[in-house]
């Protein structure tokens, strides 16, 4: 019944910006915590950016200063601001639960590719 539905990705050049959204059912919104997670180096699960249920926020080193993770209880919204972005962030990137993601509901993520 939870399902995450990820949008928003595209291509961008190096230094542009991209917006994702992330649209949350089957759970008590308000009561949980979130993140935008992408795939490491060595295919494990990265924490990108998360965000309480009462608004305070985390970033990975590689995106501080750069991205902002916000949320729209009344919309059951999870939104990634990208600014100034470099190849290395190329991936898809899926939102889940945090700290606990469920692990057997992870959408089909929307992917972020950047390129000259």
């Amino acid at each position: 019944q939870v399902q995450f539905v990820e949008s928003g990705g595209g291509l961008v050049q190096p230094g542009g910006s991209l917006k994702l959204s992330c649209v949350v059912s089957g759970i008590i919104f308000s009561d949980t915590s979130m993140a935008w997670y992408r795939q490491g180096p060595e295919q494990q699960r990265e924490l990108v950016a998360s965000i309480t249920n009462r608004g305070v926020t985390k970033y990975v080193d590689s995106v501080k200063g750069r991205f902002t993770i916000f949320r729209d209880n009344a919309k059951n919204t999870v939104t990634l601001e990208m600014n100034n972005l470099t190849p290395e962030d190329t991936n898809i990137y899926r939102c889940n639960s945090w700290p606990t993601a469920l692990k057997n509901r992870w959408g089909q993520g929307t992917q972020v590719t950047v390129s000259p």
